[in-house]
């Protein structure tokens, strides 16, 4: 098993419907890649099936990764410091998703903070690595 299907993997099974603690960069945007990858193949994959499916499969694959989504993402935020609430910054149009952007690119915050201690095990930000 691949990294990118163990991220994917962990977050489904032991995370699902944890919003408390932190997530780092790492495991937000491999799950986010496999979501994706997965999303796009399902896709292509029913539109053989004709046009009543093109959508059903992607969509129902879609509406049971939401809640694990949104758990991550709060996980995400709060390993920078951010309250899980600025999730909602994304209904702002055009800015707000571009912020939330910036937000999950983000470096984590040094040390323990109030959601946790630092996933990356890391507490002098200067030994930190650039993308890790």
């Amino acid at each position: 098993m691949n990294a990118l299907q163990m991220y994917f993997i962990d977050v489904l099974k032991t995370k699902y419907f944890q919003p408390n603690g932190r997530a780092r960069r790492k495991e937000y945007w491999m799950f986010y890649l496999f979501y994706v990858i997965a999303y796009i193949i399902l896709a292509i994959i029913s539109s053989f099936l004709g046009e009543n499916a093109a959508m059903i499969i992607p969509g129902l694959f879609a509406l049971g990764v939401l809640l694990p989504m949104i758990t991550l993402s709060i996980r995400r935020l709060h390993d920078i410091g951010k309250s899980g609430w600025w999730l909602l910054i994304c209904l702002v149009p055009l800015v707000g998703s571009l912020i939330l952007l910036v937000f999950t690119c983000l470096d984590s915050q040094p040390g323990a903070n109030q959601y946790g201690p630092n996933p990356k095990g890391v507490e002098n930000p200067a030994a930190s690595d650039v993308f890790v």
